[in-house]
């Protein structure tokens, strides 16, 4: 069964108000020594935490998209999508659903549109921070928030109306693209048509050839 994303016309916009990463800036009045000494820190830090995040190569019939995952966020969606990589799954693959300024989706279907099924689902974790910005990384779903398994979807726009809002889980992101955007607006910017019952389907097919995580 293919997983539905919405795409309200109108869509509903993420309160800022439950953004944990918002932080008093009052201790800036403290002494630019500290200030320095912490900006030293954090940019430290943030490197550290990028060299501990694994990346995944995708790669397509049209280049090659590198991914990277957020295990510290989403780490039962990057468990199982790492999983999904190590067993070959997505290879043979395709993106089945491609909307310009929306999102193009994969990890579901062959070229002939044969649905590969897989035994297993993921819990929510949308309520980990992470927006459906744009070039993030998000599992689709059916609409119980925790039937994500395999299809997954790139967003090419920022999509606030796919985030968490409260008390209302929203779609799963858990990585984001570090290169290979020109690929990604290529196959946004494909022809597409209804085949087989199914809307935004591309005209040629866009297989995704192999998986591979960068050692």
């Amino acid at each position: 069964m293919d997983s539905v994303i919405r795409w309200p016309l109108t869509p509903k916009f993420y309160n800022p108000r439950t953004d944990s990463f918002m932080q008093s800036t009052s201790f800036l009045t403290r002494g630019t020594g500290r200030i320095l000494t912490l900006l030293l820190v954090l940019t430290f830090s943030s490197a550290t935490l990028a060299e501990d995040n694994p990346r995944v190569n995708l790669v397509t019939s049209e280049g090659l998209i590198e991914i990277e995952l957020l295990p510290k966020f989403a780490p039962k969606h990057v468990a199982n999508f790492l999983a999904l990589v190590e067993e070959g799954f997505y290879v043979g693959l395709v993106f089945h659903r491609v909307i310009p300024n929306f999102m193009v989706q994969a990890g579901g279907y062959d070229a002939e549109l044969t649905y590969r099924p897989r035994d297993g689902q993921v819990d929510n974790e949308s309520f980990n921070g992470l927006r459906n910005k744009r070039y993030t990384v998000a599992m689709a779903r059916l609409s119980d928030p925790n039937s994500a398994d395999t299809q997954f979807f790139i967003n090419v726009r920022d999509n606030p109306h796919l985030d968490a809002q409260p008390g209302e889980p929203g779609y799963t992101v858990f990585g984001r693209v570090v290169s290979g955007m020109d690929v990604i607006e290529t196959i946004e910017l494909t022809d597409t048509h209804l085949r087989m019952g199914m809307a935004a389907v591309p005209e040629k097919a866009i297989v995704i050839l192999a998986t591979e995580l960068q050692q």
